[in-house]
């Protein structure tokens, strides 16, 4: 039997070309996102400190495209223990999401989705903070000071949506 192994030079090429197209995405909204930018470059950063897991929270989920287009880009940047966790108040969104989820196959990325209070659940991310929290901004205006407040605990670099966000804290 013969096992061929790819050189390093061409494993470097094929990451070079998987990194360069920001995943095969049909859906417009993830890759027109105004966060996407700085999530890959995020994601660069990481895995130019030798960093191979990572820990992603996604604050007010909705159906979950954003969470699974950014573990699928995190994979293909070398990336080999993604853990993601969605959460949104909206069943209907979790129950969407958790399918969408269910149609990744690879055993390196791990997603969850649970509905739950955004306040709560941002609070108990405090006790091991993500990497990344992905945050899209939108607060009922009551609960701002709060969720700025969670999002700040709930990990080390928190990415918003920087036309509705004003809570957009980066580790120091």
């Amino acid at each position: 039997m013969i096992v061929r192994l790819k050189s390093a030079a061409a494993l470097a090429r094929r990451s070079a070309r998987s990194s360069q197209r920001p995943v095969s995405l049909s859906d417009r909204s993830v890759r027109s996102d105004p966060r996407w930018p700085e999530i890959t470059a995020t994601l660069a950063t990481l895995r130019d400190r030798r960093r191979h897991a990572i820990r992603i929270v996604d604050a007010d989920c909705g159906r979950g495209a954003l969470l699974i287009a950014v573990a699928r880009y995190a994979r293909t940047l070398g990336f080999t223990a993604i853990e993601g966790r969605g959460i949104d108040g909206s069943p209907a969104l979790i129950g969407a999401a958790r399918t969408a989820a269910a149609r990744l196959h690879d055993p390196a990325i791990g997603l969850s989705f649970e509905c739950a209070d955004l306040l709560t659940a941002l609070s108990a991310e405090a006790e091991l903070p993500a990497d990344i929290v992905l945050w899209n901004g939108s607060v009922h205006a009551g609960h701002r000071s709060d969720i700025a407040a969670a999002l700040a605990g709930s990990g080390d670099r928190v990415i918003g949506d920087p036309s509705t966000s004003s809570s957009d804290r980066h580790a120091a």
